[in-house]
């Protein structure tokens, strides 16, 4: 696996394109834990929202480094 990806004539550091998708990616699965209403059984929700994060950042990460 390449350690940088070309676009448009710009490289990019592949773990910042692992790391912007899994914002993307805990964005979107953060609003719909929010909608069914998941945050008010948490002890810590700002904990569970980095630990969800962390999980992503580092499955994407050894997806792609494996």
């Amino acid at each position: 696996m390449p350690r940088e990806i070309d676009l448009f004539g710009l490289y990019a550091p592949t773990l910042l394109l692992i790391f912007i998708g899994s914002v993307v990616l805990q964005w979107l699965i953060d609003g719909l834990l929010g909608r069914l209403g998941v945050f008010g059984q948490l002890w810590h929700p700002a904990l569970f929202r980095l630990s969800l994060f962390v999980c992503l950042f580092g499955g994407g990460a050894l997806l792609v480094y494996r």
